[in-house]
């Protein structure tokens, strides 16, 4: 028996057109327009930290330069830099020029069934700037999906006899779940079911890595970032890298070295791993790698590591290029930017720009003691650590408030970054591990005028002591807040 034709309303079937916010509509909403719809639709507990910092009231309209520029005109300094995703300044114009004419050109953007000819140059220049026989590429999207490809292909070469990852405490390396394991933070961790095959060490502790590797022979990768970030800018004592490459090098262990956020110049040197005239046997890079306009990561290996993992035609697709690996208009973005950061001499004015910043900061911890404990960092990567409350506080008091340091900490941090934009339209970094250290972490483009700006604003904040500058806080952030 046959069945009777389906009939269809073609009317019926017409979707109905959504209320959708339009570019334009989107870039006239205002502060309050954009918290609700982002507490509605992205993160509603965010947006209690915000508000808490005062900024919840900012809306920024564009940016330029070292400078974010909001709605109602006021310049931001940035001493922020995106977690140093934004070394190149914003919208750097010959950055800017290079996307445009990309796309003035309609050129190809994905570009995965070809090779593509500005993926294939800028795996061609890291390689050349990478040192030794570091040139195998690959590329991605961010920080996280790079150090992903850089533990899988270290996994890949030592086999599942020596898979273990020893990694350091304080560490940050991303939030996806293979590199989350080897990130130290039981709030990101959360309750994720987490890779197992993994040690921690304190980090730069050359006696417990020796030790690790010793007695345990299925380890088989050390991961590790040049320089802590989220640990508050930590640097691992003189010597410990090279020794650590004699130690991988006799236990037949890889070195990963994590430089998403120290790389690309920021420290003075492209890897901040050169300075100890080593080369680990995979490195990866982001953040600023899209010329601090497009979401660009990389990892680079051996070349003899690489081809042991997939050199061959059967193994070659195991971890190739993700669909957004190499996009075409990010790719000329980094190819643009790496340009950019030899003929601006941006690596040599991080040296100096950041010997100056940290020589006045120790001026001032000098000026103010019982506000600042230690100024420490490399280069434009540099970490401004707060006393604990209770020693910002009189003698007689100062043995009761202790009790309560850690509860209150981060909370002087909080207060200082709070009023640097309140009162002195200066933004800065705040840090995951140890919340009493502020992160300087400003655009390579940075002037020694802008430097002295911001020296100037801290040093009249704290000459406002404790007492007032938590008042201040109060008065003009708290209660204001709402």
């Amino acid at each position: 028996m046959s069945m009777p034709a389906y009939k269809t309303d073609e009317a019926a079937q017409q979707p109905v057109r959504p209320q959708l916010i339009s570019v334009e509509a989107a870039k006239q909403l205002d502060a309050q327009q954009v918290k609700e719809l982002f507490t509605a639709h992205i993160n509603p507990g965010q947006v209690h930290f915000l508000k808490l910092l005062g900024f919840d009231k900012i809306l920024v309209d564009r940016a330029e330069g070292m400078h974010y520029i909001t709605r109602d005109g006021r310049k931001i300094l940035d001493f922020f830099g995106g977690f140093c995703s934004v070394a190149f300044g914003h919208n750097h114009p010959r950055i800017v020029a290079a996307r445009k004419k990309f796309q003035d050109e309609n050129r190809h953007e994905i570009c995965m069934a070809f090779m593509s000819q500005y993926a294939s140059a800028l795996a061609k220049n890291l390689a050349t700037i990478a040192p030794g026989d570091l040139d195998m590429v690959f590329l991605g999207s961010t920080g996280s999906e790079a150090m992903e490809a850089a533990l899988k292909v270290a996994e890949q070469v030592q086999g599942p006899a020596k898979s273990k990852i020893l990694h350091a405490a304080n560490s940050f390396h991303g939030k996806t779940k293979g590199v989350l394991s080897v990130t130290d933070s039981t709030l990101y961790q959360s309750q994720f079911k987490l890779v197992e095959n993994r040690v921690k060490v304190p980090f730069g502790d050359i006696e417990a890595v020796r030790q690790a590797l010793e007695s345990d022979p299925s380890i088989g990768i050390v991961v590790m970032e040049t320089i802590q970030g989220g640990g508050g800018i930590v640097e691992a004592p003189d010597g410990f890298w090279r020794q650590l490459r004699a130690l991988c090098d006799k236990h037949g262990v890889l070195w990963i070295a994590d430089e998403v956020q120290c790389g690309l110049g920021r420290t003075g040197q492209f890897f901040a791993f050169e300075r100890d005239g080593v080369v680990p046997d995979v490195t990866a890079l982001a953040k600023a790698l899209g010329g601090s306009k497009a979401a660009m990561g990389a990892m680079i290996a051996r070349r003899e590591l690489y081809m042991k993992a997939y050199g061959k035609p059967k193994t070659a697709l195991i971890h190739a290029q993700a669909t957004f690996g190499g996009m075409g208009e990010a790719c000329v973005s980094a190819i643009e930017a790496l340009n950019v950061l030899y003929d601006e001499d941006l690596m040599g004015n991080a040296r100096r720009q950041g010997d100056y910043l940290i020589e006045r900061l120790n001026g001032l911890r000098a000026k103010h003691p019982t506000l600042l404990k230690e100024i420490r960092g490399r280069g434009l990567m540099i970490g401004v650590e707060f006393q604990d409350i209770s020693e910002t506080m009189p003698f007689g008091v100062k043995h009761m408030v202790a009790l309560l340091d850690d509860k209150l900490k981060g909370s002087l941090c909080g207060f200082i970054g709070a009023l640097l934009l309140k009162d002195y339209d200066v933004l800065v970094a705040f840090t995951e591990y140890n919340r009493n250290v502020i992160r300087l972490e400003p655009p390579l483009i940075i002037t020694r005028e802008q430097c002295d700006q911001f020296i100037d604003a801290l040093d009249d904040l704290l000459c406002r002591g404790i007492t007032r500058i938590v008042t201040d806080y109060l008065r003009k952030v708290a209660v204001a807040k709402g």
